[in-house]
């Protein structure tokens, strides 16, 4: 019996929290991120012993990339793991835009011939819409 209280408290502190989270609106979108936007997650495999190239690769070519209009923000990830496991967090505030002129500039052009020397292949890509921000 004892052991049930203890679970039952135990869910309650936990479980409590999260649905006040999902029902409790929050209270502003931050300034890299607006409910307009649209997040573009790319995973990229770079080839073995190549992960350092590849981040090196990226970095430039997002100095050009945050040129761009309707650019957002852009944040690289290298897996902790595995440093042939990278992911760009993308926010764009036109995704028409992403899609067409971004895809046809001559820098992402470039990229994308030069990055045969240390990808596998082209990055799976996925698109998100932003519903809620929830900030410290």
């Amino acid at each position: 019996m004892k052991n049930i209280k203890s679970l039952a408290g135990l869910t309650v502190f936990i479980v409590l929290p999260l649905v006040l989270m999902a029902w409790w609106p929050s209270e502003t979108i931050s300034d890299h991120h607006s409910e307009e936007q649209t997040i573009v997650l790319l995973n990229f495999k770079a080839q073995p012993e190549k992960g350092d190239l590849a981040v090196s690769e990226l970095t430039q070519l997002l100095e050009e990339v945050r040129k761009e209009p309707h650019f957002g923000s852009i944040t690289l990830h290298v897996d902790p793991n595995d440093s042939t496991n990278i992911l760009l967090y993308e926010a764009w505030d036109d995704i028409s835009y992403y899609n067409t002129e971004h895809m046809n500039t001559p820098h992402l052009k470039a990229f994308m011939v030069n990055s045969k020397n240390f990808l596998t292949g082209p990055p799976d890509i996925t698109y998100w819409s932003v519903k809620q921000v929830f900030k410290k």
